[in-house]
């Protein structure tokens, strides 16, 4: 307290000097020179009042006057300054509570602050001088250091992750049906039932803007970022910019790592998502894709718009600050990305990671905007070897499933010809694979160009068809080609003679109706479509030459006597005895078999229905009533016209039947 009352007398003192060297003058500048020693200090503004008594008294020169107010205004500066000083000093190093407790303390705070910044800024400064302001504003960068980490801390929003959810950005960014596993070749769990699997699809939100339209997230209250701003100010004016910068990053990391925790993002090493089984790796996968949307498009949107707010007087400071803030949980994502991409290619992985791919893809362009900086380039260069990686990762998985569907040797035919799991997994796997036609598409063109010639489209009779087409559509004709190939093997397995063609009839028959039922028809045309369907009409031909020859064979002439009316009775009862032995043998076998698909049932036994009534007509118009007046004509005569009409919609349910024929009595 007495430095500091001594400190005044001084200023005083000198301050009376220079208004003693200027009573004698009564020139203007007198005033002027007054008005601006009153501001130095209120304590010198009552000297003004010296001014109105004596100025013309005044006989000294003009000049002379001048020189000593100069004099005396640099002395009274000078010792003016020093009082700042000390005083900034004295309350700097005694400061116990938080500057933010109170505005005013804020704000006297910080003038205290800028006064020790200014000294030490001072090149005439005297080196002891300079020792003290130099340690007062290390003291100061040590306090303001503790009160940024204070404020940023305590002034944190909670990520509100049920409001994220509720968003219409993310609901376009979650999951749009639900995942159904699908059976894995190499396991030869192919289920009999696998129908209408779906790909557990993700709405990709496409754009090249940062942030979401209709969803905006603060990472700070407002209040604070005011505060942030004016320490990050002066320690970066004071040359502690990396101090700043690390409490400030170091702060927002912890934070951003938890968001990803929240959104349930672990950190894992490659070796570790190796070894998790597929239904949890599958989980992760999907909590994956949806934390590469939140954390681009709105996280570190948000996060950009946070370093600018707080360090935007410094261009360097932000992006540094926003680059050591951001990296860390970007690279996590990445090195997931990473280990999925490299890790064991099984076809059941090939969904989530196509999803995987186009997620990047599409946040992509945000990352470059996100890193644009030098320091950025290494993000942005991970990020593309990543989506690469995910590339490939899709490309070979997709290899895979075609060696897979090509290598499949299951032993067991299917009971009744019905569809082979085979056929029914191969089917829906393909259809889930429209959905990813442009992404598949641009993957397999940079594959294709990568090679002299697509050595798939080489020694094979469809090369017409081939032609023209979308790399996916030339690859899916050619893995449906291959499944044909593998159906016509398994046909062989069957004993009966008719049976190869129901089987093959069934799944070609399935084959088509799953690409008329999706947007695979546009992929292959009209033209595949209408192959198929004559390959169907091709297997029900066969299949009525090879299980009804027999039978009709009984109903023609050759072997009988040149007319109806001398026919050998004995010759005939043989021929209805074999009639209704063919029959009732095929009706006990072909009932057990199975035409799944109503329409097609319904078609197959109108063609039977066609070959086998006019005949057993015509044979029983022409020869009946020769055995009919006979002793026991119904041993022979078994059934009518309508009889075998009925028994007829029996076949292909899937339910072995055999007739117990009521005989009729003889006449």
């Amino acid at each position: 307290m007495a430095a500091t009352i001594e400190g005044q007398d001084r200023v005083l003192a000198a301050a009376q000097q220079i208004v003693k060297s200027l009573n004698t003058s009564t020139n203007v500048d007198t005033e002027d020179m007054l008005m601006i020693l009153s501001n130095f200090d209120n304590r010198l503004s009552k000297l003004s009042n010296m001014m109105t008594t004596t100025t013309s008294s005044s006989s000294t020169p003009t000049s002379a006057r001048s020189a000593a107010a100069a004099a005396a205004v640099a002395e009274t500066d000078h010792s003016y300054t020093d009082l700042v000083f000390e005083e900034a000093a004295k309350l700097v190093l005694e400061w116990d509570s938080p500057p933010n407790a109170d505005p005013d303390s804020t704000s006297e705070y910080l003038n205290a602050v800028d006064e020790i910044i200014k000294k030490t800024e001072d090149l005439n400064v005297l080196s002891s001088d300079m020792d003290r302001a130099e340690a007062a504003l290390q003291h100061a960068m040590a306090h303001l250091e503790e009160e940024f980490r204070h404020v940023l801390i305590g002034n944190t929003v909670p990520f509100d992750v049920g409001r994220l959810h509720e968003s219409s950005f993310i609901r376009r960014c979650s999951i749009s049906s639900s995942a159904v596993a699908i059976p894995d070749f190499e396991t030869g769990t192919l289920s009999e039932d696998q129908e209408d699997v779906s790909s557990a699809r993700y709405n990709h939100v496409k754009g090249k803007s940062l942030g979401a339209d209709d969803f905006s997230l603060d990472l700070v209250y407002n209040d604070a970022i005011i505060d942030l701003r004016e320490i990050a100010n002066r320690m970066i004016k004071s040359g502690y910019e990396k101090e700043c910068c690390q409490v400030y990053s170091s702060v927002r990391r912890e934070v951003l790592d938890e968001c990803l925790a929240i959104l349930g993002i672990e950190k894992l090493s490659i070796e570790e998502v190796h070894r998790i089984d597929w239904q949890s790796l599958d989980e992760k996968m999907k909590k994956w894709i949806y934390a590469v949307k939140v954390l681009v498009r709105i996280l570190l949107s948000a996060e950009k718009s946070l370093c600018d707010q707080v360090f935007g007087d410094s261009e360097l400071i932000k992006e540094v600050c926003f680059m050591e803030t951001a990296k860390g949980c970007v690279m996590q994502l990445l090195n997931f990305g990473e280990a999925v991409a490299i890790g064991r290619r099984s076809s059941e992985k090939l969904f989530r990671i196509l999803d995987m791919y186009d997620a990047l893809a599409d946040v992509l362009s945000d990352i470059e905007l996100l890193f644009c900086d030098e320091d950025g380039e290494l993000v942005c260069g991970e990020s593309k070897g990543v989506l690469d990686g995910l590339g490939e990762a899709a490309i070979g998985t997709f290899v895979e499933f075609e060696n897979a569907v090509e290598r499949e040797i299951s032993k067991k035919p299917t009971q009744g010809g019905e569809i082979h799991p085979l056929t029914r997994y191969v089917m829906n796997y393909v259809k889930l694979l429209v959905d990813y036609s442009d992404t598949l598409n641009g993957l397999l063109e940079k594959l294709e160009s990568c090679m002299e010639h697509d050595p798939s489209a080489t020694d094979n009779g469809d090369n017409l068809e081939l032609e023209n087409v979308a790399p996916l559509a030339r690859r899916l004709m050619l893995l449906i080609k291959s499944l044909e190939g593998n159906l016509e093997g398994k046909s062989r397995m069957y004993e009966d003679c008719g049976m190869p063609y129901i089987f093959l009839m069934n799944n070609v028959h399935y084959i088509v109706q799953k690409v008329k039922d999706s947007e695979l028809q546009k992929l292959l045309g009209d033209q595949w479509v209408r192959k198929r369907r004559g390959q169907i009409r091709q297997h029900a031909t066969s299949y009525l030459r090879a299980s009804w020859s027999k039978v009709l064979s009984c109903l023609k002439d050759e072997g009988l006597s040149g007319s109806s009316s001398n026919a050998s009775k004995v010759a005939l009862k043989e021929r209805f005895k074999n009639f209704n032995a063919c029959f009732e043998e095929i009706y006990r076998i072909q009932t057990g078999w199975k035409v799944p698909d109503p329409q097609l049932r319904e078609e197959l036994r109108i063609s039977i229905s066609e070959k086998v009534l006019p005949a057993y007509r015509s044979f029983l118009g022409r020869f009946g009533s020769h055995l009919e007046s006979g002793r026991n004509a119904g041993k022979y005569i078994k059934y009518t016209l309508e009889d075998l009409e009925g028994y007829l919609l029996d076949l292909f349910e899937g339910t072995p039947l055999v007739l117990h024929h009521m005989r009729r009595k003889g006449t």
